[in-house]
C-alpha cells in the first residue's frame, strides 16, 4: 500500500515484447523494454524519468497507465492496485490518470474541432452532467491560455504550442490526480518549450496535480522535477531528489549525460568536462550478464561485465546501480 503522501507506487514493472523469428521451430525470445523498475511519487510532485531513445521510459509511463501490458510488477494508484481494477472501476480509475503525448500535430484528431477535442474524455467518462460540460470547456480553456472563440476551430489552425495547449486542456477535463506527461515540449521550438513548462508547473499549483515526466532533455528535466529517475535500457540505474543527482550525480551514464547539458552559466561550463559515451547499447533481446553500460562506460571494471550491479542507497534517498559506488 502507499504510504499517505503517495499518490503512485510502481514496484517491480517488467513490459516484454515478444520477439518474431523466421523459423517456427526457433527459440522464443523477448525484448524486456522495462526490466524490473520500482519509483514513488508523492502527491502533488513531479518525477522525472530520462535516458536516450531506446531506455523503455516511454513504455514504463504507458505501462504504468495500462496503455501497454504490463507482464510483471504492481502499480498502486491513490491506494488501489491499479492493474487489478475491471469494469467500472477501472473507467473511474481511468479518469484519474492522464496522458499529455510528444506530437501536438499526431495526438489530436484533425477532424475535430477543439471544443469537440477537449469535451471528448467527459463525454467518453461521463464525467458531470451534460448541462455543465460546456461551461467546464471554458474554463478549460482559459487556464491554459487559450481564447473562447478558438474552440470552434480545428488542429490545423493552430500553432504547435497551441495545440499541446490544446492537449493540456483535454488531460486536466477529467480532473486527474496524475498527468503522465510524456516528452510533452520535445516537438516544439525553443521559445515556445518554456511557455508550455510554465504553463505546466502554474496549473500543478492550480489544480493539485502530480506528474509523471518523461524526457531526454535533462534542461528541461532541471526545471520541472522534484525527484529524476535515469533509466538506460530497461533499467533504473540513478534515482534522487533533484538537487543530489545534478549536483551529486554517481553513475557514469548519469554523468556523461550531465556533461552534455548546456549551461549559461560561465563558471560552470568552465569546470564541466565533456563526457563522451562510445559505441552503441547491447542487443535489447540478449542483453549482457553484468552492467548493461560496461561496453560503453569510460570506468569498466572486470568485475561490470560479471555481475548486474544493485541499486543501493548511499544516500537519504539517493540509489545508484554501480559497482564502483
Amino acid at each position: 500500500m502507499a504510504n499517505d503522501k503517495s499518490l503512485l507506487k510502481v514496484d517491480n514493472l517488467t513490459v516484454r515484447f515478444p520477439v518474431k523469428h523466421g523459423s517456427l521451430f526457433s527459440q522464443k525470445s523477448y525484448l524486456y523494454a522495462v526490466d524490473d523498475i520500482s519509483f514513488e511519487i508523492k502527491r502533488g510532485e513531479t518525477l522525472a524519468i530520462v535516458g536516450e531513445s531506446g531506455s523503455g521510459k516511454t513504455t514504463a509511463a504507458l505501462a504504468v497507465a495500462r496503455l501497454v501490458t504490463a507482464q510483471e510488477g504492481k502499480v498502486d494508484l491513490a491506494g488501489h492496485n491499479f492493474f487489478e481494477l475491471e469494469g467500472e472501476d477501472l473507467r473511474k480509475a481511468r479518469a484519474k490518470v492522464q496522458f499529455i503525448f510528444q506530437d501536438p500535430y499526431a495526438s489530436l484528431n484533425p477532424r475535430l474541432r477543439a471544443e469537440a477535442i477537449v469535451r471528448e474524455p467527459l463525454d467518453s467518462l461521463d464525467a458531470g452532467p451534460p448541462s455543465k460540460r460546456q461551461e467546464k470547456i471554458n474554463e478549460l480553456f482559459k487556464a491554459v491560455g487559450l481564447r473562447s472563440e478558438q474552440q470552434r476551430l480545428f488542429p490545423h489552425q493552430f500553432s504547435g504550442g497551441q495545440r499541446q495547449r490544446i492537449g493540456i486542456a483535454r488531460a486536466l477535463a477529467t480532473q486527474p490526480e496524475l498527468i503522465i506527461c510524456d516528452e510533452p515540449v520535445s516537438a516544439l521550438d525553443v521559445a515556445v518549450q518554456a511557455q508550455i513548462l510554465n504553463l505546466l508547473r502554474k496549473l500543478q499549483k492550480n489544480f493539485s496535480l502530480t506528474y509523471l515526466f518523461i524526457s531526454h532533455d535533462l534542461g528541461v528535466v532541471q526545471h520541472m522535477c522534484d525527484s529524476v529517475a535515469v533509466m538506460y535500457m530497461g533499467k533504473i540505474v540513478e534515482q534522487a531528489d533533484r538537487k543530489s543527482l545534478f549536483n551529486n550525480p554517481q553513475h557514469p551514464y548519469t554523468q556523461a549525460l550531465l556533461s552534455a547539458v548546456p549551461s549559461v552559466d560561465k563558471k560552470r561550463r568552465e569546470e564541466t568536462t565533456r563526457i563522451l559515451i562510445p559505441g552503441d547499447p547491447p542487443d535489447p533481446i540478449n542483453p549482457p550478464k553484468g552492467c548493461r553500460f560496461a561496453n560503453r562506460c569510460p570506468v569498466v571494471e572486470p568485475r561490470c561485465s560479471e555481475s548486474q550491479p544493485a541499486l543501493k542507497l548511499i544516500a537519504n534517498s539517493h540509489t545508484v546501480a554501480c559497482h564502483r559506488v
